[in-house]
């Protein structure tokens, strides 16, 4: 079994593959920059133990971290509970997908991984859109190179941003109201921030595409991908797990 562990500014990602490929299970925590090796080991084993999954299948544990102050504590923690020692996943490292942006070291390990597994699911050129902390629009051209990304911020910061700096506007269930006008304040708030990142994809993969094709497959992944996937026929396709397939894929080409 590969445990793959994807650790983003807001969460960290777990999946569980088994030896056939298939993700057997998935489980999120918050990301903690405090949290001790322990910690992290004995959290980890508790979700093998309440999945009836044996710790001792695990083989190998593939991570990608963009947070480096919790990366000492969690490998180790890996190491000592799993008897396994962690393979760091980066974009210098892999080997798999070709980087040509100007810094190609510099780039988040998650993107490069979630671009990795876009390209196998649905091919060149394509976009990946991840609706994270920040939303991120990763580009892959006609010949399998990943050329950069643009970088926005995320649906929860910009509604965090919105009722921070207001005296009076709530925090409110992000989703679509069905309607554009809002008619409370909630589903004005709810209209104003997910059709304006609705509004953003489509105007953003529109100018993707005039850069690498308009044949160009757009499949989301995150939190909210289903949200916005939902709600516009540019995203092609959600994949809720998109960097844990791309860690797999890195793992399997070593």
């Amino acid at each position: 079994m590969l445990l793959a562990i994807d650790v983003g500014n807001t969460e960290t990602k777990l999946g569980a593959f088994d030896a056939g490929g298939a993700l057997a299970g998935t489980w999120r925590i918050t990301t903690a920059p405090r949290r001790t090796a322990d910690e992290y080991g004995i959290l980890f084993s508790s979700f093998f133990s309440a999945a009836n999954f044996p710790i001792a299948e695990v083989s190998a544990i593939v991570v990608s971290s963009v947070v480096p102050v919790v990366e000492r504590p969690l490998l180790e923690g890996c190491e000592k509970y799993f008897g396994v020692k962690p393979l760091t996943f980066t974009s210098a490292k892999q080997t798999i997908l070709p980087i040509r942006t100007d810094r190609p070291a510099e780039v988040g390990a998650d993107l490069i991984a979630a671009a990795i597994a876009a390209r196998e699911l649905v091919g060149a050129p394509s976009i990946t859109i991840n609706f994270g902390t920040a939303t991120t629009y990763g580009a892959i051209d006609a010949e399998g190179y990943y050329i950069g990304v643009a970088i926005a911020p995320g649906l929860q910061v910009s509604l965090d941003a919105l009722v921070g700096r207001t005296a009076k506007l709530p925090q409110v269930a992000l989703h679509a109201p069905g309607h554009v006008i809002g008619r409370d304040t909630v589903t004005s708030i709810q209209s104003g921030i997910v059709y304006g990142a609705i509004g953003a994809a489509e105007a953003i993969v529109a100018r993707i595409r005039a850069e690498i094709g308009a044949g160009a497959r757009v499949i989301a992944s995150g939190g909210l991908a289903a949200v916005i996937g939902g709600e516009t026929p540019v995203i092609e396709r959600v994949e809720p797990h998109l960097v844990l397939y791309g860690l797999r894929a890195h793992y399997l080409s070593l």
